[in-house]
């Protein structure tokens, strides 16, 4: 018996997630990406795997989805983690009246706080400001974008997901009023083909509702709303360092090898394909950076950049859009059938964003087959062996 076939548009987090889990349900996978592995916005972030902490007050669906996939993922993928711990610290009074809702907030989620003296915080991190009115440890982490990618890909490609990088899909097949593959064109080469699948699965982020515009639906409403961050050519922390407010813009300070980020602020817009990394957003970082962190003021800047992030929602905007993942079938929202949407969510919720996204597909082909990836061992990101276009 042939195997069920699947297109996946992006080899962003979620799309090579989604590539494992469908590999392991027993799918023929092929992910298709304009660019490298970790294109866009998933190459882009500051490399934070979320405690939930951030929004555990205003958005705990998103903090419940994040601590449990943070506790998941330091046994799935330990090679690609510094499992370092994070600081919530409060600087003034208005920050130690938000710790209050922030506790008990934590707590109804199920994230680990506990207040620690301020003097054992600065003994941990001695560039901390010393102007800390408190602080409390929560389990964040950080983690290599690329090698987190990586890890998922080359166990997707280990059990027969193909990866077809720097090819880019022009367009989607339709039959019947089903999408059955995509046509698309190497972008080394200039040569066209066509993909045929009996499901094509949209994880593309921030794109996302170009390539469901494609099928002629435009009710997935993707707001691309993208953050400047900053690095800095020091290791100032070691532990992810959080304002204790509300979520703000340079709000985190993420180390990251020997470096450490600032992130990151909020805005929206319209183009996806070319956001300038603004100056005046570059120094209000470093800035932000200084209030927690005051020795950044003497350390070199090492790069800024930009990530878009994609959220869901039409009405909220910036913030207050909440940061958890939506599945859409097409055929439940347009009519469409062989195409679903998975956009939404944190690169901490990667394998949960998978999970959904093959029970989704799935239960569209009448298929019963459980999702493995709890508790599949993963390959090493080093053993990827790149595109498979060229093989």
């Amino acid at each position: 018996m042939d195997k069920p076939k699947a297109v996946i548009i992006g080899a962003g987090f979620t799309g090579c997630a989604t590539a494992h889990d469908l590999a392991l349900r027993g799918f023929d996978v092929t992910v298709v990406e304009r660019g490298p592995i970790a294109n866009g916005t998933s190459g882009r972030t500051h490399g934070l795997l979320h405690s939930g902490g951030r929004y555990a007050v205003d958005d705990q669906e998103s903090a419940v989805e994040c601590i449990e996939e943070n506790l998941l993922l330091r046994g799935l993928v330990a090679e690609c983690l510094e499992q370092n711990g994070g600081l919530f610290v409060a600087l003034d009074e208005s920050d130690l009246e938000y710790a209050r809702r922030w506790v008990q907030s934590c707590e109804r989620c199920n994230i680990p706080v506990e207040q620690v003296d301020v003097k054992q915080a600065l003994a941990w991190e001695p560039n901390l400001t010393s102007k800390i009115l408190a602080a409390y440890t929560v389990p964040d982490a950080t983690f290599d974008p690329l090698r987190l990618a990586l890890t998922f890909a080359a166990t997707a490609q280990t059990n027969g997901a193909r990866f077809r990088l720097f090819t880019e899909v022009e367009g989607l097949i339709e039959r019947n009023g089903a999408i059955r593959g995509v046509r698309c064109q190497e972008r080394t080469t200039g040569k066209s083909s066509e993909l045929y699948a009996d499901c094509v699965i949209n994880a593309t982020g921030a794109w996302a509702g170009k390539i469901a515009q494609m099928a002629g639906d435009a009710t997935i409403v993707v707001k691309p709303t993208p953050g400047v961050m900053v690095a800095y050519d020091q290791r100032l922390c070691n532990r992810v360092i959080n304002r204790l407010n509300e979520p703000g813009d340079g709000d985190i300070i993420v180390p990251q090898r020997r470096m450490v980020v600032i992130g990151t602020t909020s805005f929206e817009v319209d183009e996806v394909d070319y956001i300038p990394v603004f100056e005046d957003q570059v120094q209000m970082m470093r800035e932000c950076a200084i209030q927690l962190i005051p020795a950044v003021a003497a350390t070199r800047q090492r790069g800024a950049f930009m990530a878009a992030r994609p959220l869901i929602g039409s009405s909220a905007s910036g913030r207050s859009i909440a940061r958890t993942f939506k599945c859409f079938d097409h055929q439940e929202t347009h009519g469409i059938g062989g195409l679903v949407t998975i956009t939404g969510g944190k690169a901490t919720t990667l394998r949960a964003m998978a999970e959904k996204t093959a029970d989704t597909v799935c239960a569209k082909l009448g298929i019963t087959a459980p999702c493995q990836t709890r508790e599949y061992p993963l390959r090493s990101y080093r053993e990827f062996r790149g595109s498979d276009a060229y093989q």
